[in-house]
């Protein structure tokens, strides 16, 4: 039976005491050493830089005359000296932007109280007095589902959103400025919540970008690595996504007529699309940090097998198809749902029969769809190297061996696996493949280090795809229930971290537990600190924190520079029509401590 209560009072002060060295010092060492370089260099190219979140934009000039804009420039900084655990600055312990008012019309929103901790014992029981005894062996954040959005690439299919309102959402636009100011939070954060140790790193789970575009993948390359992103496509000034072309059934800021949005509340804001697309310059993590791959990172529109060339024919062309007649796009997304279309013939066929309807939009090439070779070749570029580690876990055998998946040391007691489950046959759902399995099977049977943590994309849920990849028409292919099983067999394996749902969930499996994340493009838009240790009393403990980026929990709209639009993602994506509504979950799925025996 599930056993779950509160921990002490967040708020209240504990008896200091300093948290136990970690096992692997001379790690360590070069970890920070190589953090500590990668940050010096980012913080001499912002010499000069405005203050931390800059000052509100100029509204550009309209039309392609527009003059170039500078890039808004953010200054990264140090994270501070880590308190004496446990600390709830900064981490939705301390507060949590909440709505104001009850449900209808548009929504502000409020700095409201924490999420306090909760201590499960689904799978261990806790001692007294293990806050004395125990020893950090990892810390770490997790982001995922960052999704960031080129709004005006012409494979959106953003005139679904009567059928499904992930197709398109009013925050979009917003994507990269509010992965920035989560850059910031963790940049700021004092080392890990509960033990007060230094964090590790920062590990991707997938879904990084949502076009499969490889200008997206330079935004987040840019954005986690430190540099300039402008996140703006086709002709410089001139905005051509939805949002501009005056169609009732999408939020048009600049516009004061009532549409479909606005009839919901939401303001009009001119000058909002062109500060949305505004040059910014990113500091980077100032921690080492991984990748892993979701489905909308290497199939077109997260869905669709890449193959023949017709996604990037359309991607990189001049036309775009914003809407739909009535009640025509429904059946055709309840196909895609159920499986139906996992190489995009149903898509292709929409889109020709509507061709008369598109709008002329500025080709540009940066919105090519990325294939799994360009996407490692990617993060392997030095360019967008950081902090570390060079390739962000993919290598140059990576590249040789065509293989998304790789395993690398956390600590000298843990080892930390990134799996690769896309299907390249198409869907959403994910799976993995044969040979990957087996991989996985060998390296926890044989690893060095005690203990495992596993990382990807696909919950174990939605990993139903078995779906044959076209280049390995005859291998098979495992879903969640075969991976979930190899876990549980293995001794080493102490959580599984992924992402997909956009939703957090924790949940118990014999002898492991599944820390699911909700998304940064979705309500309530968080990261989360994982944290391990050793109990010294036959118990190991995994503590998850969330974390909200760095911006006002309450939005000023008169605030048009990257920290007033970072706010207002958040307070756009609550409000959104159609959004679910349970993503933060239940408080046992958020801020937790999980008990697990020692193996």
């Amino acid at each position: 039976m599930s056993r779950t209560h509160s921990s002490s009072n967040p708020h209240s002060t504990p008896a200091p005491h300093t948290p136990a060295p970690r096992s692997a010092p001379a790690r360590r060492t070069l970890l920070l050493a190589a953090s500590a370089a990668g940050l010096t260099a980012g913080a001499a190219g912002l010499s000069g830089a405005l203050g931390a979140w800059g000052s509100p934009p100029r509204t550009p000039a309209a039309g392609p005359a527009a003059a170039p804009v500078p890039a808004t420039r953010l200054s990264s900084r140090p994270s501070p000296p880590a308190s004496l655990a446990p600390y709830t600055e900064s981490t939705t312990l301390d507060s949590v932007a909440t709505p104001r008012g009850g449900p209808g019309g548009y929504r502000r929103l409020a700095e409201g109280p924490g999420w306090q901790r909760l201590v499960r014992e689904d799978l261990a029981t806790a001692h007294a007095g293990r806050q004395e005894r125990r020893r950090t062996l990892a810390a770490l954040v997790q982001f995922t589902d960052l999704h960031l959005v080129d709004v005006q690439h012409p494979l959106r299919y953003e005139y679904l959103r009567a059928a499904t309102a992930s197709a398109w959402r009013p925050q979009e636009a917003l994507s990269v400025v509010g992965a920035l100011a989560l850059v910031e939070r963790v940049n700021g954060l004092r080392g890990a919540p509960s033990t007060g140790a230094p964090l590790d790193l920062v590990m991707t789970t997938g879904d990084n970008t949502d076009n499969n575009a490889a200008c997206e993948l330079d935004w987040f390359l840019g954005l986690m690595s430190g540099g300039k992103v402008t996140p703006d496509t086709g002709l410089r000034g001139h905005f051509e996504g939805v949002q501009s072309a005056g169609i009732d059934l999408y939020w048009q800021p600049g516009e004061r007529r009532a549409d479909a949005d606005k009839r919901h509340g939401f303001p009009y804001l001119p000058g909002y699309l062109a500060a949305a697309t505004r040059p910014l310059h990113s500091p980077g993590l100032n921690l080492p940090w991984y990748s892993t791959v979701g489905n909308h990172d290497f199939l077109p529109g997260g869905c669709w097998a890449p193959g023949d060339g017709w996604a990037h024919e359309i991607a990189t062309g001049d036309r775009k198809l914003m809407s739909l007649p009535a009640g025509t796009g429904a059946g055709f997304w309840r196909k895609v749902t159920a499986g139906q279309d996992p190489k995009g013939d149903l898509f292709r066929t929409l889109l020709h029969q509507q061709r008369r309807p598109t709008r002329r939009v500025t080709p540009d090439p940066r919105r090519a769809p990325v294939t799994p070779e360009q996407y490692l070749r990617a993060h392997l570029d030095p360019r967008h190297t950081g902090p570390g580690p060079h390739g962000h876990g993919y290598t140059e055998n990576s590249l040789d061996r065509r293989v998304r998946y790789y395993a690398f040391p956390i600590g000298d007691d843990v080892l930390g696996l990134s799996l690769d489950t896309t299907d390249l046959g198409g869907h959403y759902e994910g799976s993995l493949d044969e040979t990957q399995f087996r991989w996985l099977e060998r390296t926890l049977a044989r690893a060095e280090q005690p203990y495992a943590l596993v990382f990807s994309h696909h919950t174990s849920a939605t990993m139903r795809n078995t779906r044959p990849d076209p280049a390995r028409p005859g291998e098979r292919r495992r879903d969640g229930a075969a991976v979930r099983a190899l876990l549980s067999r293995s001794p080493r394996v102490l959580a599984w971290i992924n992402g997909h749902s956009h939703k957090n969930a924790i949940t118990p499996h014999p002898g492991f537990w599944e820390i699911s994340t909700a998304s940064h493009i979705d309500h309530p838009q968080l990261a989360r600190v994982v944290e391990l240790t050793a109990n010294g009393d036959g118990t190991l403990s995994l503590f998850t924190t969330l974390v909200e980026s760095d911006a006002p929990a309450t939005t000023d709209l008169t605030d048009l520079g990257p920290r007033g639009l970072a706010s207002l993602y958040r307070e756009l994506a609550l409000n959104a029509p159609g959004a679910r509504t349970t993503l933060a979950g239940r408080p046992s799925d958020r801020n937790t401590e999980l008990l697990l025996p020692t193996r």
